[in-house]
């Protein structure tokens, strides 16, 4: 996997492909007639000033940045959902891939601004390193999902094929690994851990919004799993039977189509629909919910998206290497990015079945530098993470190879998305053109916003960093 990003040669293929182009392509598309002012305002992003902006690991050259402990190769590449904001707007929470580590935030609800606690309650990290509290389970941790209670947060680790449960203070934000077998659970046999079937290279988590359930996707598995949560312990079991894993071929699991190397991951508001990006099959897999048991089925035919044909799919645009899912609020529409086809994809979601169609025309697609058939996007090369505001009206990308975060407008009729014109589309690292200069970004791939949508959160594996910006409501 890419674990850097070479500016110069960025910058080089930037300038071949716009020499390539013709005339003008690389020019920002214009801003839609009915946008007031305030509406094109409306979700650009400002980087906070000086140490406030970006939060860096201690080993790493601050260059204007604050520092941190336990905060190397945030947001890896396998791995779009590595930062998360706490419902209360407390803290925010970031996996370490190469800290072995997840690092705990306390932040600044006025001003967005974030810092670290000291000691143990900075931080957890495998045989407590970097004087953080210690956990079981922690070997290259990719992706954290916080309880709707803000209990507990659960965090994959795809080194030990693990997903680890802690219960989180919630006056200090601190976290503290669950005992005993209760607070890890792994793919293969772990000391001090439960087994699970289909548990390989988890890349991502998610919990019900009833808190009664937590889903991975496991990259190497092919599979879904699905455990069973106990709202007053925070403790994890893998549902029995086949309800525990849904795979393409696992002995004791369901049998789902297009579920080759889940990397992202996403619930509706209502519950009911569970909405899987895969890599390898490079699809959106869309798989129903049973509220009572936690259990997921999927339907043959409207249960996969695939960019390319397979029997039981319906064939979709510009999905090769589906990486992160987002569901809109109100559970309108779903988002996907996708690796290679450097894309955002955007899809209607049926309210009663949770079905998805693609939208139709150049609404159905955004991609970087080629636009056939689908709109044209700035700064995407390689998209990996995906949020959307709060408010709905925005949809916003970590591109880990342009190291940029794309801004985009989401129509409140029509769901469709376009990127907003000239420097307001994006933020970037130099030397990518078009873009505002944003700091400590190389890399950038995963993103979170607070709950009332002013503020924004990204991580940045090539520059250990977590950013923050303020976001125009």
């Amino acid at each position: 996997m890419i674990s850097d990003f070479p500016r110069r040669a960025f910058a080089l293929l930037v300038a071949l492909v716009a020499l390539a182009l013709p005339a003008g392509a690389l020019a920002a598309p214009a801003a839609p007639q009915h946008a007031g002012k305030n509406a094109a305002k409306r979700g650009t992003l400002k980087q906070l000033p000086g140490a406030r902006g970006c939060l860096v690991d201690r080993s790493t050259p601050a260059k204007g940045c604050g520092t941190a402990r336990a905060l190397e190769g945030p947001g890896p590449f396998m791995g779009s959902r590595a930062i998360a904001v706490s419902a209360d707007g407390k803290n925010v929470y970031v996996a370490s891939s190469r800290s072995n580590a997840v690092a705990v935030f306390r932040r600044n609800p006025k001003t967005g601004a974030l810092g670290q606690p000291s000691g143990a309650a900075g931080c957890v990290a495998a045989k407590g390193a970097f004087e953080c509290g210690k956990a079981v389970g922690l070997n290259g941790p990719n992706s954290v999902a916080i309880s709707p209670n803000g209990r507990n947060v659960y965090v994959t680790s795809r080194g030990s094929n693990a997903v680890t449960a802690f219960q989180r203070n919630r006056s200090t934000g601190a976290l503290h690994q669950l005992p005993g077998a209760a607070g890890c659970v792994s793919g293969v046999p772990l000391p001090g851990c439960a087994t699970a079937t289909a548990l390989l290279g988890p890349d991502v988590v998610v919990v019900s919004p009833d808190g009664k359930n937590v889903y991975v996707g496991s990259f190497f598995g092919n599979a879904v799993v699905a455990f069973g949560r106990d709202p007053s312990t925070g403790a994890i079991a893998q549902l029995s039977g086949s309800a525990g894993c849904l795979a393409e071929a696992t002995s004791g699991c369901a049998v789902g189509l297009a579920l080759g190397a889940p990397e992202g991951m996403a619930i509706s508001g209502d519950g009911k629909s569970v909405y899987v990006a895969t890599a390898l099959s490079s699809a959106v897999v869309v798989l129903a919910r049973d509220p009572s048991t936690g259990a997921l089925t999927q339907a043959n035919g409207s249960g996969c998206i695939v960019d390319a044909a397979l029997a039981g799919c319906t064939t979709g645009l510009e999905l090769n290497g589906a990486n992160a899912v987002a569901v809109s609020p109100g559970d309108d529409d779903a988002y996907v990015t996708s690796l290679f086809s450097n894309s955002v994809t955007s899809f209607t979601r049926a309210a009663s079945s949770g079905a998805l169609a693609q939208k139709e025309g150049t609404s159905a697609c955004l991609v970087w530098l080629r636009a056939v058939g689908c709109s044209f996007g700035r700064a995407l090369s390689s998209p990996e993470g995906l949020a959307l505001s709060p408010d709905g009206a925005n949809v916003y990308t970590a591109a880990f190879a342009t190291g940029a975060i794309d801004v985009l407008d989401r129509s409140a009729e029509s769901g469709a998305v376009t990127q907003k014109p000239g420097l307001a589309g994006c933020v970037a690292t130099r030397p990518v053109p078009g873009c505002t200069h944003g700091r400590a970004l190389r890399g950038v791939s995963s993103i979170a916003l607070s709950p009332n949508g002013r503020y924004l959160y990204s991580t940045s594996f090539g520059s250990n960093a977590v950013d923050i910006f303020r976001r125009n409501k």
